[in-house]
């Protein structure tokens, strides 16, 4: 396994030059980073980073790699073109590269119930660039006035507000499905519902929930109630993609914090929504800059 430090995507780039990513999951065979490198460097590129997975004990190779190039030198179709090649040589399952000053940014869809923490979160990194992400709108299953903060957000942004009451008959799927039609993916920012195999079917592309704790523990409703009572030292937040099992998909994000005896049910609530907001926008994150890949059926490699 070659791991190489994390850092920001946004490192040194020289001017005129831009910065290119590949995410790469094929069989393990003899030269595939020989191979990668060979293309970029034949195309004047520049690699900053690459870092590669190979599990002991299964036949498949995993790797992201950063490089730099001039789009004068290399444009973008045939940069494509490239690495669609390698694809094919290497029967790849996976092979996506994204140039993030040219390419669009991911589309999403973010889906909300009466909590506003993560939601409010991840629009104000958004307003700020620290997301890279266009979100085509909101929608709930509780109504919120107009005069609140969310809703004057997003009236002032120009991003629409959908709410969709639910009931246990109807859990407005099909409506909720024609309005995210055109999006990437999915965000749930606390969003109270369950959402069937068949909505999960016709989507068909990836969704990204935040669970209130370490999964699989302290399911169900309160929480923060039920850890306070428990006197756990440690909570918890996990990010999760959204399969048929309840809580059950494969882990992008994970984070923790101490508490103790001194704490409040109070401090501890603050806590934990920090968490959720804060493990919630780094699986975005990481996901938008192609940092996770499956692996197995229930877990993630993320570079």
């Amino acid at each position: 396994m070659l791991s190489v430090a994390r850092r920001p995507i946004s490192g040194a780039v020289p001017a005129g030059n831009l910065l290119g990513i590949h995410l790469f999951k094929c069989p393990d065979t003899v030269g595939i980073v020989a191979k990668l490198s060979e293309c970029i460097a034949s195309r004047g590129g520049n690699i900053h980073s690459v870092d590669v997975f190979v599990p002991e004990d299964k036949h498949v190779f995993y790797s992201r790699s950063e490089f730099t190039y001039n789009p004068m030198l290399w444009p973008r179709d045939e940069l494509h073109k490239d690495f669609l090649s390698i694809s094919h040589f290497f029967s790849a399952q996976r092979s996506t590269v994204r140039v993030p000053d040219l390419d669009p940014k991911y589309k999403i869809s973010v889906l909300a119930s009466k909590q506003d923490h993560c939601l409010f979160d991840l629009l104000y990194r958004w307003q700020e660039g620290r997301l890279p992400v266009d979100i085509n709108c909101v929608i709930s299953n509780h109504d919120r006035p107009e005069d609140n903060h969310v809703r004057r957000f997003l009236q002032r942004h120009g991003i629409p507000y959908h709410h969709l009451p639910t009931t246990p008959g109807n859990k407005r799927e099909q409506e909720i499905l024609e309005l995210i039609e055109s999006t990437d993916f999915v965000v749930l920012a606390r969003y109270m519902q369950i959402l069937s195999e068949s909505f999960l079917k016709s989507y068909g592309k990836d969704i990204i929930n935040i669970h209130h704790g370490l999964l699989p523990s302290f399911k169900g409703g309160h929480p923060s109630r039920q850890a306070f009572n428990a006197g756990v030292k440690l909570i918890g937040a996990t990010s999760h993609f959204v399969t048929n099992e309840l809580d059950e998909g494969p882990i992008i994000e994970q984070m923790v914090e101490r508490v103790s005896h001194r704490d409040t049910l109070q401090s501890f609530v603050v806590k934990s929504e920090n968490l959720e907001k804060q493990c919630l926008a780094e699986a975005i994150k990481s996901y938008c800059e192609l940092r996770v890949l499956p692996y197995e059926l229930k877990k993630t490699v993320v570079f």
